[in-house]
C-alpha cells in the first residue's frame, strides 16, 4: 500500500510539472501578491557585516537559520573580521559552532576562507561570483546570497525551499537547483528580482511547507498547479 501511494504521488507530481506553464502575467501576479504582503523581505540569518553574512551562509548548509543564529550570537561579536576569526582559531571556532550540523568541516572552511580573503582580497568579501566560489566552503547558492544581500545584485539563491516551491507550484520546474535558478531568472520580471529569492524562501518556509502546506491561506493558491492542494 505504501509503495502504491508513493507511486501515485510521483505520478501527480509529474502531472504538475507537465501542466500548462504559468503565463508571464501569472508570474507577475504571483510576485505582486508576495510583494504586497511583505514589501521589504529580509533574510533570517543574523549578521553584523558582509564577512559575518558570508560565514553565516556557509554555516547554514544543511542546518536551520535558527540553529545558526543561536551559535553565532556569541561568536560574531568576538570574530567579525577574517583577522579576528584567525585569531580565534579553529579549535575555539569549532567549540562555538558545535551545535550546528557538520561543524568540524565548517570550522575548517571558515578558517581557510578567512586566510584566503586576507591573502587575496585584503580581508574584504569579494564581489564577484567567481571569486566567492573560489573560497573554501562557498558554493553557488552561498555566492548568490552574498551577492544579493551584500552587493544588491539581482541573483536567485535556490535552497531547498525555493526548489520545492518552484517545482511544486509549476512556477519553474527543474531537476537541479541550477535548472530552477536559470528558469526563475528567465521568468521573473526584473522589477521583482532583487527580493524574489527572499519571497520564495519565506513562502516555502512558512506557507508552502514540505509537510502539510498551508494551501487555504496561500496568496497564490489559484495560480499553483500542484494537484494535491488541500483547499
Amino acid at each position: 500500500m505504501a509503495l502504491e501511494a508513493t507511486r501515485k504521488k510521483r505520478q501527480l507530481r509529474g502531472k504538475a510539472q507537465r501542466a500548462r506553464r504559468w503565463t508571464d502575467a501569472e508570474v507577475a501576479e504571483a510576485f505582486t501578491r508576495l510583494a504586497a504582503r511583505n514589501p521589504e523581505p529580509k533574510g533570517e540569518l543574523e549578521h553584523l557585516n558582509d564577512f559575518t553574512l558570508l560565514v553565516a551562509v556557509v554555516l547554514s548548509a544543511q542546518a536551520t537559520d535558527a540553529g545558526v543564529n543561536k551559535a553565532t550570537r556569541s561568536l560574531f561579536p568576538l570574530a567579525d573580521t577574517p583577522q579576528k576569526m584567525l585569531g580565534l582559531g579553529e579549535d575555539k571556532l569549532r567549540d562555538a559552532i558545535k551545535t550546528i550540523g557538520l561543524y568540524r568541516g565548517k570550522a575548517k572552511n571558515v578558517i581557510a576562507l578567512s586566510q584566503k580573503m586576507i591573502a587575496e582580497h585584503g580581508g574584504r568579501v569579494p564581489s564577484t561570483r567567481e571569486a566567492l566560489q573560489a573560497l573554501p566552503g562557498v558554493g553557488r547558492k552561498t555566492a548568490n546570497v552574498v551577492l544579493n544581500i551584500a552587493f544588491g545584485e539581482a541573483t536567485m539563491a535556490v535552497d531547498t525551499h525555493v526548489f520545492r516551491v518552484s517545482n511544486r507550484t509549476g512556477l519553474a520546474p527543474g531537476k537541479t537547483p541550477l535548472d530552477v535558478e536559470v528558469e526563475l531568472v528567465r521568468r521573473i520580471p526584473p522589477r521583482f528580482m532583487s527580493h524574489a529569492h527572499h519571497w520564495l524562501i519565506l513562502h516555502g518556509r512558512y506557507t508552502c511547507t514540505a509537510r502539510a502546506p498551508k494551501c487555504p491561506v496561500c496568496p497564490i493558491n489559484d495560480l499553483c498547479r500542484w494537484p494535491e492542494k488541500t483547499m
